[in-house]
């Protein structure tokens, strides 16, 4: 029989909890690795090499975790999905899908235990970058599409239907998550009214969702006003 192995009382939690954290804590050094090291030098000129050397992993380590450095450095766009989704879930049941999605990004925004990423100043100058390298860019949208899949699910649960037959939880993530897009766009590219250096990308987000409402509001006036 293998042995267990033995849990220190200062280091707390179980074997399997203590791999997950050291998995965990990896990781995250190789994403910020890999951050830094392409905002430093560029993503052309940024191995993988250099991302592991920089984590202080081996090669293997870092194949792992992730397949190439663009998906390294944009490791927090799946972790914001995961939020978001996380806290869609979370939502009152009777709460209409669109109102809940944007509840649900408002509190990933406003979660101080696990702040959200745009708080770090790097982040405005990496989702620039997303725009102008084509390789950042494939990766962004695999991770944004694959957290927008999950969250037509979760809309689908929420009202008792298919998400392969009923176009509703499609269109409602598609909305909803388009605005937080050209939200995120908007805060990276530097808005005229709009000042990132504070941070405030909440304030931005809001004002986009009231923009969709306003939109939909004025569409379904002009649909009655046709009939």
């Amino acid at each position: 029989m293998k042995a267990t192995e033995p849990i220190d009382p200062a280091d707390g939690g179980t074997p399997e909890d203590r791999r997950t954290r050291k998995a965990r804590q990896t990781r995250n050094a190789l994403a910020a690795a890999a951050l830094e090291l392409i905002l430093e030098h560029g993503l052309a000129t940024t191995t993988v090499e250099a991302i592991a050397e920089r984590a202080d992993v081996t090669r293997r380590t870092f194949s792992r975790h992730f397949t190439g450095k663009e998906d390294a450095a944009l490791d927090f766009v799946r972790g914001d999905g995961d939020a978001i989704n996380a806290a869609l879930r979370a939502r009152p049941a009777a709460e209409p899908p669109l109102l809940a999605y944007r509840r649900a990004v408002r509190q990933w925004l406003a979660d101080e235990a696990n702040p959200a990423w745009h708080l770090r100043p790097e982040m405005r100058r990496l989702l620039a970058l997303v725009d102008r390298e084509p390789a950042l860019f494939a990766a962004y949208e695999r991770i944004r599409v694959d957290a927008q899949e999950e969250s037509v699910r979760i809309i689908a649960e929420r009202l008792g239907t298919d998400d392969v037959r009923d176009v509703r939880p499609a269109v409602v993530v598609d909305a909803a998550a388009g605005v937080l897009t050209a939200a995120l766009r908007l805060w990276a590219r530097g808005a005229a009214d709009h000042d990132p250096a504070t941070g405030d990308l909440a304030a931005l987000v809001e004002r986009a969702y009231d923009a969709l409402t306003s939109a939909a509001a004025s569409a379904a006036a002009e649909s009655t006003t046709e009939e």
